[in-house]
């Protein structure tokens, strides 16, 4: 059995362009969320999946550089791009996350894993009482193909690729929750915004390593209010 985590990522951002790559500790932030995805001690393999358009050249040449795995596919169709590379890769248990996400704590990825492997979900996700930037989800591959074997995708299906899973219900699916120390729902350490820029560069700067947990960043935030509070009030794009 095969686990493969992909990283959704392209350079064509509305709010933020680029800020994939947008520098944080003198790296890019593709790369810091890489090193901390591939600590993971249960994924088997992680690759990037970007869009075939050249504007994401930049992302291809710095997997390269970094001897990561990348698949390039549609750029509207999330959906399609996201099941074509787990294809390609022959992946039997997909964790999916979005590049926008650079401060991931792999321990919150192995802790869905364990929920998964262990049981009979067919989806497995975070709850939203996590900091924002937190986000997981789990599925076979299996599942991911019978969202379009059944019916005919919606947009939200090839915008956000997961939906149907939790909202049909047909899936038997399972939101795991995040302990006392590591819950924050009200911070946002994802990177949409130059406002989250400027948050996430502070956390990160303040540990100066890549080891630190969503614990850690937490207890961080709560002793710096006034650093937190410089994207509290951005309105977030996405499903309701």
């Amino acid at each position: 059995m095969k686990i493969n985590a992909s990283i959704e990522a392209r350079m064509t951002s509305t709010r933020f362009p680029g800020k994939v790559l947008q520098e944080i500790g003198g790296k890019p932030a593709l790369q810091l969320m890489i090193e901390r995805v591939i600590q993971s001690n249960k994924i088997d393999n992680l690759f990037v999946a970007t869009t075939s358009n050249t504007t994401d050249d930049p992302i291809v040449e710095l997997c390269e550089s970094l001897n990561i795995k990348y698949f390039r596919g549609s750029e509207e169709n999330v959906y399609k791009r996201v099941l074509e590379a787990h294809q390609f890769f022959e992946t039997d248990i997909i964790v999916e996350l979005s590049g926008d996400c650079p401060l991931i704590d792999y321990r919150v990825i192995d802790k869905g894993l364990d929920i998964f492997l262990n049981n009979a979900y067919q989806y497995v996700h975070t709850s939203c009482d996590y900091p924002l930037g937190m986000a997981t989800e789990i599925f076979s591959l299996d599942t991911l193909q019978s969202i379009s074997k059944e019916r005919e995708l919606t947009q939200a299906d090839i915008e956000h690729v997961t939906p149907y899973l939790y909202t049909s219900g047909l899936y038997k699916t399972f939101q795991f929750q995040p302990n006392e120390n590591e819950k924050m729902p009200e911070l946002s350490v994802t990177l949409d915004t130059k406002e989250d820029y400027k948050v996430i560069k502070s956390v990160y700067q303040h540990f100066k390593n890549n080891t630190f947990t969503v614990e850690e960043i937490v207890a961080f935030a709560k002793q710096n209010p006034q650093i937190i509070a410089n994207n509290t009030h951005i309105k977030r794009k996405g499903l309701s």
